[in-house]
């Protein structure tokens, strides 16, 4: 592709109001995005979902966004535009979606390529989650498997952390400007994913983190993968979402089951009646997603590491159960004084063995 269409591809793809379907559609129709900006309106219009584009054709919004990107291509040495006509643009997002025309990339584009699976969830999960969350994304990355994830707080987070203390990296899929990192605090993660992995974004650099952008976001994430597990998620979750579109698109759906008390377990709860599969472990996943198990490197499963032996015989652990509680119920059940509690829970957060939560109260890691 010369230069002259490469820009024009830019442009058309990055017009506000015309999605990866619009797109598509003008490129068959006229052969080129450079015979299709060429165009008058009345050729156009038929061919748009969104007629309001034509209120932005040759407009300076993505003339400008094509200058901001062709600038930061060329800046960074590890940053790609990939477009949809390059060979090595990602297979597996032409299969059940209208693929993105183009995909702003940081690191190895080679980790879009290998064998994948979604890890996603509550931005507010339990430390229990998190810690579940962690744990499958490292032994998945060890395994062979590269986790995908959304960049968000909470499992998302996990996930990509996980999966970096393994072999075979992450791909973050970010619903803002491949330029900024939301939330800010994951920064210093952002730039261990570029290193050991890639980010990617379909959107313009500056794209704010707007609401409507994170379903698309979704949609990318789903499509990377050969499957999706959901560790913890509450009903109106984004990653059902993410779970749903992944079912759409032929790929297997595999969620964590928790707590019957947990709102943020109800979410997996509901995909597990809707036919997910219960996900306890590897081999689970091995089970359902044969693809993955013949791809990925067979590693002994990683076991969750576990406090000695006396705290199994812990008589407040043994109380607590795995449920959040507070330190008063605590005391009542074992007939210990508050003061008393609120020490042994100290030692056992300290520990790693129990995590404090929001409203005082506290919940069983190990």
């Amino acid at each position: 592709m010369d230069t002259y269409e490469r820009a024009a591809w830019l442009e058309l793809a990055w017009t506000p109001y015309v999605g990866s379907g619009s797109f598509l559609r003008l490129l068959q129709h006229f052969g080129s995005a450079a015979a299709a900006l060429a165009a008058d309106a009345e050729a156009v219009k038929p061919l748009l979902a969104k007629p309001l584009a034509l209120k932005y054709w040759h407009g300076a919004e993505a003339r400008q966004a094509v200058e901001a990107a062709l600038i930061w291509e060329a800046a960074h040495e590890d940053a790609r535009l990939l477009l949809l006509a390059d060979a090595d643009y990602p297979p597996l997002l032409g299969e059940g979606i209208s693929p993105p025309p183009v995909l702003c990339v940081r690191g190895d584009t080679a980790y879009l390529h290998r064998p994948a699976l979604a890890v996603v969830g509550s931005r507010h999960a339990t430390p229990q989650a998190l810690r579940i969350a962690r744990d499958f994304a490292h032994a998945l990355s060890d395994a062979g498997v590269t986790v995908v994830s959304g960049m968000a707080g909470g499992i998302d987070t996990a996930a990509h952390e996980g999966a970096l203390q393994g072999r075979s990296g992450t791909v973050a899929v970010w619903g803002t400007g491949i330029d900024s990192v939301y939330p800010k605090s994951n920064r210093d993660l952002a730039h261990r994913i570029v290193a050991q992995g890639c980010a990617v974004s379909e959107f313009p650099l500056g794209t704010k983190p707007l609401a409507a952008n994170f379903p698309r976001r979704n949609r990318i994430i789903a499509a990377l993968c050969q499957a999706t597990l959901v560790v913890e998620a509450a009903l109106e979750s984004g990653s059902l979402i993410t779970a749903r579109l992944a079912a759409e698109m032929g790929r297997e759906v595999l969620a964590v089951p928790g707590s019957i008390d947990n709102p943020h377990s109800k979410g997996c709860h509901a995909l597990i009646k809707q036919g997910a599969k219960l996900t306890e472990s590897l081999d689970d996943i091995w089970q359902e997603c044969p693809l993955l198990a013949g791809a990925a490197t067979r590693l002994p499963e990683k076991t969750v590491p576990q406090a000695p032996d006396a705290v199994e015989e812990n008589t407040l652990l043994q109380q607590m159960g795995y449920d959040p509680v507070h330190p008063d119920e605590l005391a009542a059940a074992l007939g210990m004084s508050a003061a008393d509690v609120y020490a042994e829970l100290m030692e056992l957060e300290l520990a790693g063995t129990v995590a404090a939560l929001s409203g005082g109260r506290y919940q069983r890691l190990a």
